[in-house]
């Protein structure tokens, strides 16, 4: 459980709890924002049914996937599982599952690919960064914003070799290549193309077929 933090002025306004209504009371159990460590964050991570990532301090709270999100992740993850499988790279794996990125930062991409190599988990529990990760767009801004331009940042930063942006709302797959410390755009496919991976030679999806096959 999260440290106790000592209230401030402002927690002490916080209203009274009525029932029916949330208990306002609990918040003065946590850090305010800003405020949270890596253990406390992980310790919520673990507890709840919430997808949370941690950004220095701060919590995020993503939004809950929908029937079309989650059947892209399905086939995504059994495309690149088979393909990693068949010639043993190394382990393929889906969120919910907090991924260290950088000093104070975890994130939870929808999929993520680590050579055998490379594979350390993060103090026994989770991924040290990854070789490839997967995040599947979600039609809201704040997601688009998210995986588009925070996202691509952050896994730039943190070492990741290759990152996909599947947007099924544009019908489009953005495969990004991690050179001198920043993304190079290796292509941007649609319908018709099949998007290919640099990393993974000979690992492709033919953007058609998994875009009609997702829908509910």
């Amino acid at each position: 459980m999260a440290t106790i933090a000592p209230p401030s002025p402002s927690l002490a306004t916080f209203p009274v709890s009525s029932t029916g209504g949330p208990t306002w009371e609990m918040a003065l159990l946590y850090p305010r924002q800003g405020d949270w460590s890596e253990e406390e964050y992980l310790d919520v991570a673990r507890s709840s049914n919430r997808l949370i990532e941690f950004s220095h301090g701060h919590l995020e709270f993503l939004e809950m996937p929908n029937i079309k999100h989650q059947s892209l992740v399905k086939l995504l993850l059994r495309l690149l599982d088979d393909f990693v499988e068949a010639r043993k790279l190394g382990l393929v794996l889906s969120s919910p599952l907090p991924m260290w990125t950088s000093e104070g930062k975890y994130r939870e991409p929808d999929i993520l690919f680590q050579f055998t190599e490379n594979h350390q988990p993060w103090k026994g529990e989770y991924f040290h960064g990854a070789d490839l990760v997967m995040e599947i767009v979600s039609a809201d801004s704040k997601s688009v914003e998210r995986d588009y331009e925070l996202k691509r940042r952050d896994y730039a930063e943190g070492g990741i070799r290759e990152y996909w942006i599947v947007d099924p709302q544009q019908q489009v797959i953005t495969v990004l290549s991690l050179e001198n410390g920043a993304y190079v755009e290796l292509g941007k496919y649609r319908p018709g193309d099949q998007a290919a991976s640099k990393l993974l030679p000979g690992f492709v999806v033919e953007l058609a077929s998994l875009f009609k096959v997702s829908e509910p």
